[in-house]
């Protein structure tokens, strides 16, 4: 008969803020009631990465020890997705029965999911067939409230470990910001349409060469009461199916069997 911690699913836990970011240490800890937790997280911040990969330089993923919470842990020199790669392939001796990215300081919501280090890691266990899931807090201060809404990642953890998830699909999971009260339930919805109006501000450095800071603000383009944007303002927790497929079939149907002519150049 197998042991008991053999019989414990296999939980990978990753993030983009790096691996002594307090969001990741909660979400290990509401973990640890669920499964055999196992961690791969980036040796330093990562955020805004994206799906990048490490191609042109090495990988370390060192054991790592902040608490006593997971099984293992594991500090690696590259991405996000680097991390669930080297999870997979090199660190485990069996398949996640499930990927858990985050808990993300700030949102993730709308279009900041294809920039989202965290996202991608979930992207990726999705990738490898495994169920995944990315939770996001709307709050990047480091001193933020995550304890509240850990009830609510456990539960939908829990479902994701006894129901699974369709082939090509992973879940995109952000919490409001605390405000001091219970909140007001969980939606699943729809991405809602944005993006960011970005702004460069140019500097000089003291040898007198140009640099830029990156800022900007996010624009809401859609004002539908069935997005994630739309619920998370009315302070619902919100989940978005997000599929690896980026093919966009109404227009594949749409052009199908038309004959398409270009000009020379």
């Amino acid at each position: 008969m197998a042991s008991s911690q053999a019989e414990k699913p296999l939980i990978l836990v990753c993030n983009d803020d790096g691996i002594t970011a307090p969001g990741l240490r909660y979400l290990i800890r509401t973990m640890n009631e669920l499964g055999e937790v196992v961690v791969v997280a980036p040796d330093g911040p990562q955020s805004a990465m994206g799906h990048a990969i490490t191609i042109t330089g090495i990988l370390r993923c060192d054991p790592n020890e902040i608490d006593e919470g997971p099984q293992r842990e594991y500090a690696c020199s590259g991405t996000p997705v680097d991390c669930v790669k080297l999870a997979v392939n090199v660190v485990l001796d069996r398949r996640p029965d499930l990927v858990v990215s985050g808990i993300n300081h700030g949102s993730n919501a709308s279009i900041n999911v294809l920039y989202s280090g965290t996202m991608s890691a979930a992207m990726e266990g999705c990738l490898e067939g495994i169920p995944s899931i990315g939770f996001s807090l709307c709050d990047f201060a480091r001193d933020a409230e995550f304890e509240p809404a850990l009830p609510q990642v456990k539960a939908i953890a829990q479902r994701v470990l006894k129901e699974g998830l369709p082939e090509g699909v992973c879940l995109n999971v952000n919490i409001p910001k605390y405000q001091g009260k219970p909140y007001a339930g969980v939606k699943v919805t729809r991405q809602c349409r944005g993006n960011w109006e970005e702004e460069f501000d140019q500097r000089r450095d003291p040898r007198g060469r140009d640099y830029f800071w990156l800022t900007g603000k996010f624009a809401r383009y859609d004002q539908g009461a069935d997005t994630d944007e739309h619920f998370l303002s009315a302070y619902y927790i919100t989940i978005v199916p997000v599929k690896s497929d980026l093919t966009d079939h109404q227009l594949l149907q749409d052009w199908k069997g038309k004959e398409l002519t270009f000009d020379p150049e």
